[in-house]
C-alpha cells in the first residue's frame, strides 16, 4: 500500500510539472470561466433577474466554481488521450510500478489543479463584487463538495481519455458533452425563469444540485424554489458524485487493464 501511494504520488508530481511546463494550457483553461464572470456579470447582469432578490454577480459566481470544475474533465482526458496515443502508459506498465498509480496519480494532479483554479476564481468574484456571508466554515464546506465533483469528473475524464486515444477526437467530443450540461442548469438562470419541462430537467442536474448547495453555503442569492431537488439539494451534491465515481472509477480500471491486448 505504501509503494502504491509513493508512485502515486510520483504520477502525481510528473502531471503537474506537465502543467508548468505548458503555460499556454493554464491561460485556456482560466481564461474561459473568467470570461463567464466578466460577461455574464457586467455585460448581462444588469437583465438577469434572480429569485428573492439580490445580486447577479452573487449569484452566478458559485455556478462559475461549478462549471470550472465540469470543464476540467477536457484537461483530465486530452492528458490520458496524449499519454496512450504516444505509448507512455505502455511503458510505465512495463516498469516495476503499482498499476495504480497512473490514475491515482492523475486524479491527485486534477484535485490540486482544482484548487489553484478556486483560488484564482475566488479572486476574481472578490474584484467582481462577490462575497461569502456565512464563515470559514461553510466556505471549506463548499470547498469539499467542489472536490468531491472535480474528483468525480476526473474519473470520468479519465474513462474518456483510455476508450478515446486521440487528443483531437477527445476535444470534439467533450465541449458537447460539457456545455449542455452547464447551459441547462441554475449557474446562469434560476429553473423557476425556465420553462416547466427545462426547469425540471435543470433542478435534476448534477451541476445545479453542486451550484445550489454552494450558494446556500455562501448565503448567495437564488435559492427560491422549493422543489425536492433544491430542498435535498446538499444530498445530491453528494450522492451524484458518488454515483460517478461508483459508474466510472472501476470502468476507468476496466479499461486501463485492457490497454494493449
Amino acid at each position: 500500500m505504501s509503494a502504491a501511494i509513493a508512485d502515486g504520488r510520483v504520477m502525481a508530481g510528473r502531471y503537474l510539472r506537465h502543467v508548468v511546463r505548458a503555460p499556454e494550457e493554464i491561460v485556456i483553461y482560466f481564461s474561459l470561466p473568467i470570461m463567464f464572470v466578466l460577461v455574464f456579470g457586467y455585460v448581462f447582469g444588469s437583465g438577469m433577474s434572480v429569485p428573492g432578490g439580490g445580486g447577479y454577480r452573487e449569484f452566478l459566481i458559485p455556478g462559475v466554481f461549478v462549471m470550472t470544475m465540469l470543464y476540467g474533465i477536457g484537461a483530465t482526458a486530452t492528458g490520458i488521450a496524449v499519454d496512450v496515443g504516444r505509448g507512455v502508459l505502455d511503458r510505465f506498465r512495463s516498469m516495476p510500478m503499482a498499476r495504480s498509480a497512473l490514475i491515482s496519480g492523475r486524479v491527485v494532479a486534477d484535485l490540486v489543479r482544482a484548487l489553484l483554479e478556486t483560488t484564482v476564481l475566488v479572486v476574481c468574484g472578490l474584484l467582481v463584487g462577490w462575497r461569502w456571508h456565512l464563515g470559514v466554515g461553510n466556505v471549506l464546506a463548499a470547498i469539499g463538495l467542489l472536490l468531491l465533483l472535480r474528483l468525480s469528473l476526473s474519473c470520468v475524464g479519465v474513462a474518456l481519455g483510455l476508450s478515446t486515444p486521440n487528443p483531437d477526437t477527445v476535444s470534439t467530443i467533450v465541449f458537447p458533452l460539457a456545455f449542455p450540461l452547464s447551459a441547462v442548469s441554475n449557474v446562469f438562470v434560476a429553473p423557476e425563469l425556465m420553462p416547466g419541462w427545462l426547469g425540471t430537467i435543470s433542478e435534476w442536474n448534477p451541476i445545479s444540485a453542486t451550484t445550489t448547495t454552494l450558494r446556500d453555503l455562501f448565503g448567495n442569492p437564488g435559492l427560491g424554489s422549493d422543489s425536492w431537488p433544491a430542498e435535498h439539494a446538499m444530498l445530491l451534491a453528494i450522492a451524484w458524485p458518488v454515483a460517478l465515481m461508483v459508474i466510472f472509477g472501476p470502468l476507468s480500471v476496466r479499461l486501463y487493464r485492457r490497454l494493449g491486448r
